[in-house]
């Protein structure tokens, strides 16, 4: 499979004196789900928005499609951030009809079923909606476009499992199988199942990269357990 994500030398400080990101190194290939794992404080919100143009490095480079991050980037990738941001009032029809007109990989009508599954309104406006909600439509916007990398900032954190449920379900039926998912969460072992990769990062630097089941095979234990054996959650 070719490299969708080069990462090389990549390097973040914020005060100039501690790096969030210290010289970290990665290449993520076409066609996975991958677990970006790592306590508070590991870099991984910094790495996430450094690769959605959000934040700049101090040293290295970033490049999705080959082409470093910037403008260019931005169509390629879709970001689910961990926080809620649709407010106001308007309806989610308009706030659809806008990713239309924004984004030329939205599907309006891949996002108007997620909808109906869920019985959601689209009549309805952001402000008469709870905080899960918005959450559940957000990741909709996401999911209704045809990128070639999604970010999913903590997309499961706040809900109840059934919701995690649809939300990965969400997620596994409705990405673009040549295109790459990497999901940033604690809930290891809600999310396991459906990993291919899993990336532990902490203090800013990369400790493992490597598939679910290489996980499993060498060190006979789950990803939710290895992790907390590495770091002695």
């Amino acid at each position: 499979m070719s490299d969708l994500v080069e990462i090389t030398n990549l390097t973040k400080s914020y005060d100039g004196k501690r790096n969030a990101l210290s010289n970290l190194n990665l290449t993520l290939t076409k066609g996975k789900i991958i677990g970006l794992l790592g306590p508070n404080g590991s870099g991984k919100t910094t790495l996430i928005k450094l690769m959605n143009g959000l934040l700049q490095p101090g040293a290295g480079s970033i490049k999705i499609g080959g082409m470093e991050v910037g403008a260019q980037t931005k169509a390629h990738v879709a970001y689910l951030p961990d926080q809620t941001y649709l407010e106001g009032g308007r309806r989610v029809s308009e706030i659809l009809e806008y990713f239309r007109a924004f984004y030329e990989d939205f599907s309006v009508e891949k996002a108007n079923s997620m909808l109906q599954n869920l019985g959601i309104d689209p009549s309805m406006r952001m402000n008469q909606m709870s905080k899960g909600t918005k959450e559940k439509v957000q990741l909709i916007l996401v999911m209704s476009r045809g990128a070639d990398l999604y970010i999913l900032d903590e997309p499961i954190a706040g809900v109840d499992p059934a919701a995690r449920d649809y939300i990965l379900r969400t997620i596994i039926n409705n990405y673009n199988p040549e295109s790459t998912v990497m999901i940033s969460t604690h809930l290891i072992s809600d999310i396991e199942n459906v990993l291919d990769e899993a990336i532990f990062i902490r203090a800013g630097q990369i400790v493992l990269h490597s598939s679910v089941d290489n996980i499993r095979e060498e060190f006979g234990k789950s990803v939710n357990d290895y992790f907390k054996e590495v770091f002695a959650c």
